[in-house]
Order: C-alpha cells, then structure tokens, then sequence
C-alpha cells in the first residue's frame, strides 16, 4: 500500500498547524517522523490515519483519495505515548480485540497473540487486567494491541517514551525487525535524532509545520539540506554561527580564523552560516583541520563517561560533547578545538553549499 500526501494542509482558527505537504510512502516502508515537540508530527499523522481532515490537499492509499472517508472504514493502528486499553479486558482480550473484530479463529489468535505478548515481554501478565499492570506494562499491552492487526498503515506515536531503558532498547532493534516482512507503511514520531539513526529507514525531519527534508535517515544525517534539517537532527544542538568570508580566510566573529574551506573558495566574500555537531569540539585537538576556539563555560555535565562544556562563541553559545571525563569551572575560559574539516557550510538562504 502507498500512501500519498498531496498538498495536505491543515489550519485551525486562522493557525497553521501543518503548511502544504507533498510526501510519498512506499509499502513496507519504515519512516520516521523527527521533530520537537508542536513541531506538527501528531497532526499529520492524525491526518493520515483519518482521524482529523485537512484544510487542503488529499490523501491517497494506493492512488484511491481516500480524504473524506472515514477512519473506521480504513484499516489503520495507531499508538499514542499515553497508552489506551480495554479496563475489563484481560491482557490477552485486550491484545486479541482487533482480531476477534476481524473473525480470526480461535487459532490464529492464540498464535498472534501469544507471538506478540512474547516480543513485548506480556507473556506473564496474559490474564491480568490493565489496573493490574504498571504504566510501562499498559503501554505495551496498547502496542501488541495495535501491532498483532495486520494493518495497512501503522501509526507509532513516540510509542517508547514511557518504557523503561533496557527494554526501549530491545524494541528499537526488534520494531524494523517485526514490519520487514510486512507490506505495510509504518509511521514513527519521535524527537530524538538518536531513536531515529537506531531504527533506520527513512526520516522526515519536521518544524513548525513543515516537512523540511525526507530521505533514507543516514543520508539526511550525514547531508542535511539546510540548516533548520541539521538542527532537528542533532542531540546536543548543532553548533551555528555566522562565518565572514574574506578571500582564503573565514572569521568566526574574532574567536577564530582558518582557511577558506573548498566548498566556498568559488564563492563571493561575505557572511555565511557554519554547523559543527558537539562531537566536533573537543578539548583536545586532534590535529588535523582544528581550530582553537575560546569561551566562558556556562554549563558543565557529566554522564557516564562523557564530558559535556556548554560556552560562548562571540554571540552563540556552543556545545562539546567528548569522550571521558574533562573538568571546566563555571564561569571560567575554555579553550576547545574545532574540528572543521566535519562542518557544513550554509548559504544566506539557510540552504546547505554542496561542492
């Protein structure tokens, strides 16, 4: 099944929640929707299912334009964050309903069901009802209710966030797993780059309304089009400041200078943007293509072993994220080094300047 949007739009009381979008999955396509939160995942998803109408544009399933037809009528699941499931139902009901409202036969459903409790860890808790559960155990029962129907479109909506660690793990790896062999679309919203590099597929990464770039997810990790996609796909926030190009010498506001990269030596002098993600500033050089940058420390952390230095540069304020354990005092002048033979350079249209 291909599902297509066309110019969908959706406006409420004057606001635009989703601006016109063109987008085209393909069956048994993984895609992912990547975006802060009101960046407009929800909405759009809640137009592809059926559940809310656009403003404008049409919705096709399999070149059908299936806009105004009813979400009853569609044979769509849909997951939310906040898990919903049948109060006087069994676990295994609760899992079982959308077959037995499908007529499976008794077989079948102990088979799927069974298949599913086992993958979503249920299996124990089969005969419990969902007041018995924890809030991670309901939200898995929602899941092996919405995933044990074979749907044409899956709908997963931040489906993990309320799961302990070691078990959104699991899923990351198992989710791609479960629809491969499937010829359905699945749909995922999440706001963490690194969910999205970990379940693969493809990304559209999304802000304020807008579909900014769609593509197979390393691609648009490695290669953002333009400076809003780089900042969406990037968990600590991508370093950005304004460059001024003057013949074979870039300026980073006085706190730094290098070589004109080759990727501008053809164009005119004058300012530019620059992207560096967090694991290109470091407190170490590594020679190279490094340029020493200085700054007042404002935030320091440390997770396990990784070392985190939040400072000023001129204007911005940036970000390194290193490997180990590397101590800065709050308030005080840090020298780091910037890798950026990894920087993207952006034009004043915001649009990434490709060699």
């Amino acid at each position: 099944m291909t599902l297509e949007l066309k110019q969908i739009a959706k406006t409420v009381d004057g606001s635009v929640h989703i601006h016109p979008t063109d987008l085209t999955l393909e069956p048994g396509s993984f895609n992912i929707l990547l975006g802060t939160t009101l960046a407009g995942k929800t909405t759009l998803m809640q137009l592809m299912a059926g559940l809310d109408r656009p403003t404008d544009g049409s919705l096709h399933f399999n070149g059908k334009d299936v806009t105004g037809m009813r979400v009853q009528d569609r044979n769509v699941s849909m997951v939310y964050q906040q898990f919903i499931n049948y109060p006087n139902f069994t676990v295994f009901e609760n899992i079982a309903s959308p077959l037995r409202v499908a007529r499976r036969n008794e077989r079948e459903i102990k088979e799927r069901v069974g298949r599913m409790a086992e993958l979503l860890k249920l299996t124990p808790m089969l005969d419990r009802r969902p007041s018995e559960l924890s809030g991670g155990q309901q939200q898995r029962c929602a899941m092996a209710r919405a995933l044990v129907k074979s749907s044409d479109l899956v709908l997963l909506d931040e489906p993990l966030a309320n799961l302990d660690f070691k078990l959104r793990e699991e899923l990351r790896d198992e989710l791609p797993k479960l629809f491969a062999d499937r010829d359905c679309v699945v749909v995922y919203a999440t706001t963490e780059p690194t969910e999205a590099l970990l379940l693969g597929g493809k990304t559209a990464t999304m802000h304020e309304g807008c579909v900014t770039q769609f593509g197979p997810t390393g691609e648009i990790y490695r290669r953002p089009k333009d400076e809003i996609s780089a900042k969406v796909f990037s968990e600590p926030p991508i370093n950005t400041a304004t460059i001024r190009k003057s013949g074979g010498t870039v300026d980073l506001g006085g706190v730094a200078q290098w070589a004109t990269p080759a990727v501008l030596a053809n164009r005119p002098d004058g300012d530019y943007r620059i992207g560096l993600r967090p694991h290109h500033v470091l407190p170490q050089s590594k020679g190279g293509a490094t340029v020493r940058v200085q700054g007042k420390v404002l935030v320091t952390e440390l997770s396990g072993s990784e070392s985190t230095v939040h400072f000023t540069v001129g204007d911005e304020t940036w970000v390194s994220l290193a490997h180990g354990i590397h101590s800065f005092d709050v308030g005080s002048t840090a020298e780091l080094f910037a890798d950026v033979s990894h920087a993207f350079y952006f034009g004043p249209d915001g649009g990434l300047i490709a060699e």
